[in-house]
């Protein structure tokens, strides 16, 4: 290749492929009152925690941040189970309604229990998922939640700063761990920091450098944030006050 003038140009080189992470997880059905929702069960061989984790509003259980953070969960040891909406499962462009979907973030967390007793049993998700959990247990315990992690808490609309989305976080007496990217347009750095300042010592904020709402990061920024909200959930998991994690 050439330009005008006759100089040799150098090819681009190639962008690396993303790893594309095979979907190790079981399908599971999981009990919802008189339904049953989707869910995928990941149990690495020796599991330390299970993380019930729920998606965001535009995606399910199988897109790729979903798989990928299971999969580097599972590497580190934390089970997961994955439950889906059923507004996606049947393909529908709309999310459920957060009255529908708070009993079964809750039913998810209940069958997990019984999926895997004995493990420690913490819960959350991306964005939609994380929030409905946590709704769902500031309404009422939910039996044997150790702890609430957010990946991507969904402070509030694009384009419109404000807190009123967390104000149920302060009924939840549980340890929290918060997971958001520096450039998120859900959930602005100052409000979210000040919310979970706000929540105590038992609230933790893990803010990843370059990353939006998705916990995306520019091809450039050398960072795996993938890699970085596993280590961050991981590690918290495994100091949750209770039983000695093994």
């Amino acid at each position: 290749m050439h330009d005008r003038h006759g100089n040799a140009i150098p090819w681009p080189m190639p962008r690396a492929a993303a790893p594309v992470v095979v979907d190790a997880a079981a399908p599971v059905a999981i009990p919802a009152g008189a339904t049953t929702i989707a869910g995928r069960l990941w149990l690495p061989p020796t599991p330390r925690a299970l993380y019930v984790l729920g998606h965001g509003a535009g995606a399910g259980m199988h897109h790729r941040f979903m798989v990928a953070i299971a999969g580097a969960l599972a590497e580190r040891a934390i089970a997961t189970l994955r439950w889906e909406m059923p507004a996606m499962t049947a393909g529908r462009r709309l999310a459920d309604r957060p009255a529908v979907v708070r009993p079964l973030a809750r039913a998810a967390c209940v069958h997990a229990a019984a999926l895997a007793p004995g493990l420690p049993l913490v819960a959350g998700g991306k964005s939609m998922g994380g929030r409905m959990t946590s709704e769902a247990q500031a309404a009422a315990p939910i039996p044997g939640l150790r702890g609430l992690a957010f990946l991507g808490f969904p402070l509030h609309p694009a384009g419109a700063p404000a807190i009123a989305r967390a104000a149920h976080l302060a009924a939840i007496a549980l340890p929290m761990l918060f997971v958001s990217g520096d450039r998120d347009a859900l959930a602005t750095p100052a409000l979210l920091a000040g919310v979970v300042a706000e929540l105590g010592p038992r609230a933790r904020l893990r803010v990843i450098p370059g990353a939006d709402h998705g916990l995306d990061v520019p091809a450039r920024s050398g960072v795996d944030p993938i890699a970085l909200a596993a280590d961050e959930l991981a590690a918290w998991a495994g100091a949750l006050p209770g039983p000695a994690l093994p």
